[in-house]
C-alpha cells in the first residue's frame, strides 16, 4: 500500500508545506486533494522562500508528478499566476497536473464570499475571501464549472455567462457594482487556453500510479479543526480537511493507505475567528508570535498564539488517525523559562479530556495547563534527536503521550536541513 497520506492536526499553519517538501524525498506524486488558495505553503530551500497556494508542494522535486485532485476548489486565475511564478523561479511545471473533476473558482464567487462576510457582522468567520465557501455551495447546488470545461471553449463560456448573469443579479440586490461580465471572460479565456494542457482525469492517474507500485503523498491543506464536520464549526473551512477526505477528493480506496502523518506545531495557533482555549493575551503570546514569525503565508494576518492543546491535538490525531507525528518549530519554545501544556479543559466546572462539538462549550473552557521546564538554549544547529536539550526530549515525550501518537519527525527551523527523523 503505497499511499502516505500528510495532514494538519490543528487550526492550519503547522508547516505541512515545509514537511512535504522534506518527504517528497523519496515519492514519486504528490496529491493535493482539498481546499483552495485561501491555504499558503511555505518551503524554504537555502535562502529561498517559496509561498504555494494551489501546486503541491512536491513542484521543488524533478522527479515528482503533482497532482490538484478532483476535491479542490480552484481560482482559475490565481492558478496561471501561481504556475507562472514557480516557472519564472526556475521550476519545470512540466509534472503539474489539474484534474478535469476539480471545481473552478471565478471574481463572483470571490465578490459572493466577501459580500457574505460583510453582512455577517459579529457572526463573521473570518473567511480570506478568495471565494472558498461559495464555490463549495455551487458544487454542491450542482451548479459548478469544473476542470473538464477549461478544456472546451465553447461550453465553458456558456457555462460562465450564466452563473455570472446569476450572482450579478445577486449583487443587484444588495446594491453591489455588477461584475463586467465581458471583460472577465476575457480573463478567463485566457487562463483557461493556458491551463487546458494541464487538465487530465487525475483519479486514473492517481490509480494506475498506485497499481504500478509508485510511492504516493497525499497533501491536505488547513487541518483538522477547520473541517467542515471535525472542526470548530461555524469557524471551519469548507471541506474535509481530515485525512479521510483524500479518498474523496484524490479518488482513492480506504485499503490504499498506509501511514497518515500528523503535522503539530510545539505551540498553538490560530488564525481568524472563533474558539481558541489555550490563546495568550500576555508577552508569552507575543513572544510566540515574534519569535515564531506568526503571520498568515496567505493574507499576512497575525496569527493567535497560545501554547499546546493536548485535548486538541489529541482528538485531531484519533479523527485522523495518525500514526506518525511530526513536530514543527520546536526551536520557537528556545528561550522560555517555563512551557505551558493543556492537558484538559475545564468546562463550567467539569473537567474533560474530550474536545467539545459546541463552540459555545469551547468558548467557555478554562484550561488545565501543566508546566514543564523549558531548555533555554538554540537547538536550531540540531540535525539529531539526540543532540537536544533533555528537557526539548522530555517535552516532546510529553505532548506525544498527551496526543495518543507516536514521534517519528522533529523540525527545530524553516530548512530541509533542519528536520530530522527520531
Amino acid at each position: 500500500m503505497p499511499v502516505d497520506i500528510l495532514v494538519g492536526t490543528q487550526w492550519g499553519d503547522e508547516g505541512k508545506g515545509k514537511l512535504i517538501d522534506v518527504l517528497t524525498r523519496d515519492v514519486d506524486m504528490v496529491v493535493r486533494f482539498q481546499g483552495g488558495n485561501n491555504a499558503g505553503h511555505t518551503v524554504e530551500i537555502g535562502d529561498e522562500h517559496y509561498v504555494l497556494h494551489l501546486v503541491p508542494s512536491g513542484i521543488f522535486r524533478s522527479n515528482v508528478i503533482n497532482v490538484i485532485g478532483n476535491g479542490l476548489v480552484v481560482d482559475v486565475l490565481g492558478l496561471v499566476k501561481e504556475i507562472k511564478e514557480i516557472a519564472e523561479r526556475g521550476f519545470s511545471i512540466e509534472n503539474i497536473r489539474l484534474s478535469n473533476r476539480a471545481q473552478l473558482i471565478f471574481e463572483y464567487h470571490k465578490r459572493a464570499d466577501a459580500l457574505k462576510e460583510t453582512n455577517a457582522g459579529a457572526k463573521k468567520i473570518g473567511t480570506t475571501k478568495r471565494g472558498i465557501g461559495p464555490a463549495y455551495a455551487d458544487k454542491m447546488n450542482r451548479t459548478g464549472i469544473r476542470g473538464i470545461d477549461l478544456t472546451n471553449p465553447v461550453r465553458l463560456e456558456e457555462q460562465f455567462r450564466a452563473e455570472a448573469g446569476k450572482y450579478n443579479r445577486v449583487f443587484a440586490e444588495h446594491n453591489i457594482a455588477p461584475l463586467d461580465i465581458d471583460a472577465e471572460w476575457e480573463l478567463v479565456r485566457d487562463a483557461a487556453a493556458f491551463l487546458a494542457g494541464f487538465v487530465c482525469d487525475t483519479v486514473y492517474l492517481v490509480n494506475d500510479a498506485i497499481k504500478s507500485g509508485k510511492k504516493i503523498l497525499c497533501e491536505g491543506a488547513q487541518a483538522a479543526l477547520l473541517d467542515i464536520d471535525h472542526g470548530t464549526y461555524p469557524f471551519v473551512t469548507s471541506s474535509n480537511t481530515i485525512s479521510g477526505g483524500a479518498c474523496t477528493g484524490a479518488g482513492i480506496a480506504p485499503q490504499t493507505i498506509r501511514d497518515t502523518w500528523g503535522v503539530i506545531k510545539a505551540y498553538t495557533t490560530r488564525v481568524g475567528e472563533g474558539p481558541f482555549p489555550t490563546e495568550l493575551f500576555d508577552d508569552n503570546g507575543e513572544l510566540l508570535r515574534k519569535i515564531g514569525h506568526e503571520y498568515g503565508a496567505t493574507t499576512g494576518r497575525p496569527r493567535r498564539c497560545g501554547w499546546f492543546d493536548a485535548v486538541a491535538g489529541r482528538y485531531s490525531c484519533m479523527v485522523d488517525g495518525v500514526n506518525k507525528l511530526a513536530v514543527t518549530k520546536l526551536d520557537v519554545l528556545d528561550s522560555f523559562d517555563q512551557i505551558g501544556v493543556c492537558v484538559a479543559y475545564d468546562i463550567n466546572g467539569k473537567i474533560t479530556k474530550e474536545f467539545p462539538a459546541s463552540v459555545e462549550e469551547l468558548a467557555a473552557v478554562k484550561p488545565v495547563i501543566e508546566w514543564l521546564p523549558g531548555w533555554k538554549e538554540d537547538i536550531s544547529k540540531a540535525t539529531t534527536f539526540e543532540q537536544l536539550p533533555q528537557n526539548a526530549k522530555n517535552y516532546l515525550a510529553r505532548i506525544t503521550e498527551l496526543v495518543d501518537s507516536k514521534l517519528s519527525l522533529v523540525s527545530v527551523g524553516p530548512r530541509r536541513d533542519q528536520t530530522f527523523e527520531v
